[in-house]
């Protein structure tokens, strides 16, 4: 049996993911490893490790994350953290890794792969986050990895710009679509009861990470968003907290004090999980902060997507997104255009372009049918050239 080794250490990667794990782990032919680590394994960011228990045997839990979210701490994770996966695939021995994106975590995870002579199959690369440094990350990760699957055609194409052999990179669809095709979404009624939490006449889902490529702006930042739903009226609130990036515990307090004073119309979580996320995403008008899910998934639901400075900028948007600078004028103004019947008649014809869903299948068939042997070897694809 071939040994796929999945690797993930946040909620979001999760929920992305584990479609493809159950596909894996179904498949007589295969064997499912799965890694656990970064913010999975942290109280603060709700032990998330606790909802993949639920459906998988883990196989093995990496502790990397230190109590500090400075540039710093980071890099002492990313440390620990190649140490630590070079001992683990050291002792599972998988005949391939597969990964997803652009995290610090993962960059670390490919790097020990690298070293270790194990295949690496990357997904959701070829995007572009100009603001954030999981940029550089992304694209280092592509240049270590021997399969990729991207999420749309301008993504292939700039995979093999990177020097990647064609027959060796795959549009596959964004992994999140398969997810709200495959996934039982909950009735209003039934989320409301989950979540504690009344749904108003207004609705919001508030995502907002720091800027990483940017110095000391994300308190500021998320001060003018904050000020910028302190004008609106009759709107309820879901926070979503931040990740383990630099800055991020400092947003994730000011959310805290926010939702202490606004008790009436708002509510936070460190993590709602795949399918109270999604299925929130169905009473929302619109996603508002710089999350890639008001990019990749919520154009599947017909809603807005207020897209707030530069942390996504460079990535394929639908007309759903509205793009909007960073101060509280340029939020309310966005905010305002989310509810003129202009922009909500156009959300009933509005295309993801993320596709249709069926990334799943099409990545087990290669995962299953790709020879390993001369994988390790590559030669830099020159377009000009070959």
């Amino acid at each position: 049996m071939r040994k796929i080794c999945v690797i993930t250490g946040t909620r979001a990667e999760y929920g992305l993911l584990c479609y493809l794990m159950r596909f894996i782990e179904a498949d007589p032919e295969l064997e499912l490893q799965i890694i656990v680590t970064g913010m999975h394994l942290s109280p603060e960011f709700g032990l998330t490790y606790k909802e993949i228990e639920k459906e998988f045997t883990i196989t093995k839990k990496i502790e990397i994350l230190l109590s500090s979210d400075t540039s710093v701490g980071i890099s002492k994770s990313m440390g620990l953290a190649q140490i630590s996966f070079a001992e683990c695939f050291e002792e599972l021995k998988p005949d391939l890794i597969v990964v997803l994106g652009d995290r610090y975590e993962i960059f670390s995870a490919a790097s020990a792969a690298m070293i270790a002579r194990i295949p690496i199959a990357h997904l959701h690369g070829g995007e572009t986050t100009e603001g954030a440094f999981d940029e550089s990350i992304r694209h280092s990760i592509t240049k270590m990895a021997h399969l990729h699957f991207t999420a749309a055609e301008a993504y292939r194409d700039r995979v093999i710009q990177l020097g990647e052999h064609p027959e060796r990179v795959f549009n596959v669809g964004g992994m999140g679509i398969d997810a709200i095709k495959r996934i039982t979404l909950l009735e209003k009624s039934e989320l409301e009861k989950s979540i504690n939490f009344t749904f108003g006449t207004k609705n919001l889902l508030v995502t907002f990470h720091p800027v990483t490529l940017e110095t000391h702006t994300a308190t500021e930042q998320f001060q003018a968003l904050l000020d910028a739903l302190d004008t609106l009226e009759d709107t309820h609130i879901i926070f979503t907290k931040a990740n383990s990036d630099t800055d991020g515990r400092a947003i994730n307090a000011m959310i805290d004090t926010y939702t202490a004073h606004h008790i009436s119309n708002t509510i936070a979580f460190a993590s709602m999980g795949q399918l109270r996320y999604l299925s929130a995403l169905q009473f929302v008008d619109a996603v508002v902060g710089n999350s890639s899910s008001g990019l990749l998934e919520a154009p599947s639901f017909h809603i807005g997507t207020i897209n707030i400075g530069d942390r996504q900028k460079g990535r394929l948007k639908a007309l759903s997104v509205i793009d909007c600078k960073p101060t509280q004028e340029a939020i309310c103004e966005s905010l305002a255009k989310l509810y003129t019947p202009e922009f909500q008649q156009q959300l009933f014809t509005l295309q993801n372009p993320y596709g249709e869903g069926g990334a799943v299948e099409q990545i087990i068939q290669i995962l299953k049918s790709t020879p390993l042997d001369d994988l390790l070897k590559k030669s830099f694809y020159d377009r000009g050239l070959s």
